[in-house]
């Protein structure tokens, strides 16, 4: 350890007035203790009446309908249905929500648990938000409880990892259904160095994955289209198995198809009769790190500088429960620190920073819901005044021929001088967010000219072509992400293309075009013209040098593709292999391609491999971190990762480390995963698929069925309609029968 080390070891204890984390033994919670005594008679009466309520129609894809004569029936209904298909997930994201997945993966998930629990605290969920929330929404989130409650109680050999009870209050702990939420955003890394002061450091539960290639969306509006009808493609790019497709509808007007993450009450990516919705991964900056500059005082106490004032730091202990490595409970409570700008979550350069983010559960649980049964653009935007979406852009759809693209609707007001893509000065006033801005005061396209809108996880001037808004006229915060190698790539094939269908929507989400390595066509693509250069390379060789002679058939290939995925393509295959090295020099370039002709003939016998060798997708278990056997069947698929510009995406490796080695295959594990082209006209259709199938049980039918159908982008119809159920039902019961 050096002296500035030193100095920063002693500073922190100093300010932390010395406190140590205690490592106790627990006992079970008074919850769990009541749930092993089994329900009682009156919760048994109240599940079987909701569930005389529910009817559960499991189609020829194992999809299930869901009906209830209310609202809250329907989510009863819903909540069982999922637990059917996959309870390990449901459990597991509110392990993760409610800060308590120690208490199943051990120790090292400690340090998640904590982040989460600085800014979701169980008692305030319980004691505060749920109290206080409309009847309306404390009735759905009962029926939430009760619907998982009662899978539980009618399969007692399904065994929970903690969450052997649910209760209404829990379903505000996770209220927004995109892959790794805001809370993510803070290094856990960062997090133990701050609050770690045990001798031995406990390794932190790796990163959730947040949505590393993407998501598109697209809608067409009826100016654009063959039948005058308006269209939408849901095309959400996450890590695979991550959602729930379902279709839920009540006597109270819910009528809802699409994508619902496991566990959550609400459709997160879908439509009605009337609207769809799209939701990608915004690029605005809207959470925020404040570095406080800590003043120690006398008795321990701690105060951070806020302008010409000093201002007290609040402090408060977390204990959190973990399983020991003898599967023993035991606990361990940290005294955890926060300013007005947030919880402290690390330490810079003698800084200690406050993360601010959005924190409305009640709010965000209302409008996630609420907006799966807007009828309108009217509607969906009235809902969207709770402004409690934090992290996606809408791409939205409805059967009038209205089209939108809307930015998240929280977003702090800033002081545009400073740089809020890194730390702001705390003590500084003027850095502090001054309230929300307006919907309308928002980057958006609404029913633009040229009659499309899209998102590519990309800034938003691009949106809607020549319609799109214009950077100049918005704070730089609006966009810290710039282009992405998807977007020029969605621009181009809509502009030319004039006409739509829903069959050449969904071309258009599978085009096969690699941009990142075709000819840079000066569109502001990030990525761009990589063979190219590559080509270029080669051609400087000297005639005569060795090189050039073993690359000349390598490059005559490449030279002579179009630059298109396919299985049969083995160009694909060698460019991929090229484009994972070093390519910044025209050296590297070459080298690269060596590297990548030595690793195919060693994987596979020789460099001319069909990608579809290659690239598979295989499903052996329900496990959420997953395994592969090269030894064992698989699919090929053509797609490609989105970061080489593809819409379509397949983001694949060789297979982890396993007693056996990695496999040499590549196998998918995130990208393209629920699918859909929906098309509103007096009787709105939709055609979809996803990854694997529908059911998390290995021995299920439904379990990998719609695998062949996923690779090739050949989407299924959509049974939206009662009479389109007809001669495609498997199963219709009750929950519990």
């Amino acid at each position: 350890m050096n002296d500035v080390q030193h100095d920063r070891v002693v500073n922190r204890r100093r300010f932390l007035g010395g406190a140590t984390a205690a490592v106790v033994t627990a006992s079970l919670s008074s919850g769990r203790a009541a749930a092993a005594a089994g329900p009682t008679s009156s919760e048994l009466a109240r599940w079987r009446g909701h569930a005389s309520r529910v009817t559960i129609t499991r189609d020829d894809w194992g999809i299930a309908h869901v009906h209830g004569r209310t609202d809250a029936s329907a989510v009863f209904g819903m909540m069982y249905a999922q637990a059917e298909d996959d309870f390990n997930r449901i459990e597991t994201n509110y392990l993760t929500s409610l800060g308590r997945l120690a208490e199943a993966n051990g120790e090292r998930a400690l340090w998640q648990d904590l982040r989460q629990r600085l800014f979701i605290d169980p008692e305030v969920l319980r004691c505060e938000l749920y109290p206080r929330s409309p009847g309306w929404l404390r009735e759905l989130m009962e029926a939430w409880a009760d619907g998982l409650n009662y899978y539980l109680a009618v399969h007692p050999e399904v065994r929970p990892l903690v969450l052997t009870r649910f209760e209404p209050w829990m379903a505000l702990s996770f209220t927004e259904g995109s892959i790794g939420g805001d809370i993510t955003r803070a290094s856990l890394s960062r997090l133990q160095a701050f609050y770690d002061h045990q001798a031995s450091p406990v390794d932190a539960e790796p990163e959730p994955p947040h949505e590393p290639t993407g998501s598109n969306g697209i809608a067409i509006a009826p100016n654009r289209t063959r039948n005058g009808n308006t269209l939408l493609l849901i095309n959400p790019h996450t890590t695979f198995y991550f959602r729930s497709e379902q279709h839920v509808t009540s006597g109270e007007g819910l009528n809802a198809y699409g994508a619902a993450t496991w566990g959550q009450f609400f459709l997160y990516q879908g439509f009605n009769a009337n609207v769809g919705w799209m939701h990608t991964s915004t690029g605005a900056d809207n959470i925020d790190e404040f570095a406080e500059t800590i003043v120690p005082g006398e008795h321990g106490r701690l105060s951070y500088r806020y302008g010409a004032a000093l201002r007290p730091v609040a402090k408060k202990t977390i204990t959190l429960a973990y399983r020991t490595a003898e599967g023993t409970a035991a606990e361990r409570s940290f005294t955890t620190f926060a300013t007005h700008h947030g919880p402290i979550v690390g330490e810079t350069g003698g800084k200690w920073i406050a993360f601010a983010l959005m924190n409305k559960p009640v709010e965000a649980l209302q409008q996630s819901y609420l907006r799966t049964k807007a009828r309108n653009y009217a509607e969906y935007l009235k809902v969207a005044e709770f402004k409690a979406n934090s992290s996606n852009n809408t791409i939205f759809a409805d059967s009038s021929g209205e089209i939108a693209f809307l930015m998240p609707q929280f977003m702090p007001i800033r002081d545009d001088r400073f740089d809020y893509t890194k730390p702001v000065d705390g003590s500084d006033p003027a850095t502090d967010w001054r309230g929300l801005h307006r919907l309308e005061d928002l980057p958006r396209a609404v029913n633009p000219r040229h009659g499309w809108v899209f998102n590519s996880n990309n800034w938003p001037w691009t949106c809607a072509g020549p319609d799109s808004p214009e950077a100049a006229d918005y704070p730089k915060y609006l966009d810290q992400v710039g282009e992405t190698p998807r977007g020029p790539h969605a621009v181009r094939l809509l502009s030319e293309r004039k006409v739509f269908t829903a069959q050449t929507l969904r071309d258009v989400a599978f085009d096969s075009r690699i941009p990142a390595f075709a000819p840079d066509t000066g569109d502001g693509a990030p990525v761009s013209g990589l063979i190219p250069r590559l080509v270029e390379a080669w051609e400087k060789l000297p005639a005569g040098a060795p090189r050039k002679a073993k690359l000349a058939d390598p490059i005559a290939l490449l030279r002579g593709w179009d630059y298109r995925w396919g299985v049969d393509s083995t160009e694909t295959s060698l460019a991929v292999f090229w484009a994972a090295g070093p390519r910044d020099t025209d050296e590297q370039r070459l080298a690269s391609l060596e590297a990548a002709m030595e690793r195919l003939t060693h994987d596979f016998g020789g460099w001319r491999v069909p990608w579809g060798e290659i690239n598979r997708f295989q499903r052996l278990d329900d496990a959420i971190d997953q395994t592969f056997d090269d030894a064992k069947p698989s699919t090929s698929v053509p797609f490609v990762s989105a970061k080489l510009g593809s819409l379509a995406s397949f983001a694949a490796d060789r297979g982890p480390e396993r007693p056996g080695g990695t496999t040499k295959r590549f196998y998918g594990t995130s990208g393209n995963t629920f699918v859909a082209v929906v098309e509103f006209g007096p009787r709105p259709r939709a055609m979809a698929v996803r990854e694997g199938g529908a059911s998390g049980h290995p021995g299920s039918p439904h379990f990998a069925d719609q695998a062949d159908r996923y690779a090739s982008g050949n989407l299924r119809p959509v049974y939206f309609h009662p009479d389109d159920l007809t001669g495609h039902i498997e199963r219709r019961y009750h929950p519990g029968g």
